[in-house]
């Protein structure tokens, strides 16, 4: 009898250290991982591969919308320096492709700045240097209008007083001309469709030029030639 209370006793006892055990185990497990998270960022778990969702159609027309649409762009090189130019169709559709025409015949290739006028502009696109004006395609609609303004370094067509009677001459403002713009049926203006990106100095030099009055009555042309040697799109 007594050997049965002896090993009842023993095992009780075993199984009392054994719990002691497993719950200090347990409690210093816990401390242990509290200081792990207090000392190192926490895992996130392994995120599983994901299919993107398809892009509904008004979502995909926002996007395109936000790019910025790819403008044309031209070089102009001239006997004074280079001028890079960019062109606006999506304002002056009509006008910007019609000097691009010009542009891709190679008509304004060895043309000239044959009016200059200092704190103005300088126009040029119609005459060679012996004052030959070239014969032009037929005249484009004038699409003047507040969506763009005669601001330095814009580029707009020259006109006579019709104000659909623009062909390839052409001007760049030095300064800002607002009284050149578009200000209701009675003052149609005078079409801007794009503006100067790269060579505005050139501009500004061309525009200090000598310049005479022939006996033609033409006024303002420079004394020596400032030529439009090459005009071509940027690719």
């Amino acid at each position: 009898m007594k050997t049965s209370l002896f090993w009842i006793g023993a095992v009780f006892g075993i199984i009392a250290i054994v719990g002691c055990n497993e719950k200090d185990k347990v409690k210093t497990d816990s401390a242990v991982e509290e200081l792990v998270k207090e000392v190192t960022p926490a895992k996130e778990p392994a995120a599983e591969p994901s299919v993107p969702a398809p892009v509904s159609a008004p979502a995909a027309a926002q996007e395109k919308k936000d790019i910025p649409p790819a403008y044309p762009k031209v070089r102009m090189t001239t006997s004074m320096g280079v001028i890079v130019l960019e062109l606006y169709p999506d304002k002056a559709p009509v006008t910007v492709e019609n000097f691009l025409k010009y542009v891709d015949d190679g008509f304004y290739n060895g043309t000239i700045f044959h009016r200059v006028i200092r704190r103005f502009m300088i126009q040029g696109g119609g005459f060679t240097p012996q004052m030959v004006q070239k014969p032009t395609r037929s005249p484009i609609v004038n699409e003047c209008g507040p969506q763009l303004r005669n601001l330095r370094g814009t580029i707009a067509m020259a006109r006579t007083s019709q104000p659909n009677s623009a062909t390839s001459q052409f001007f760049i403002n030095q300064v800002d001309n607002p009284f050149l713009d578009f200000d209701g049926p009675n003052k149609p203006g005078y079409a801007v469709f794009g503006r100067v990106i790269d060579g505005m100095d050139v501009v500004d030099r061309i525009a200090t030029v000598a310049t005479t009055r022939l006996p033609n009555g033409m006024a303002d042309v420079p004394v020596e030639p400032v030529v439009i040697e090459r005009v071509e799109r940027v690719r």
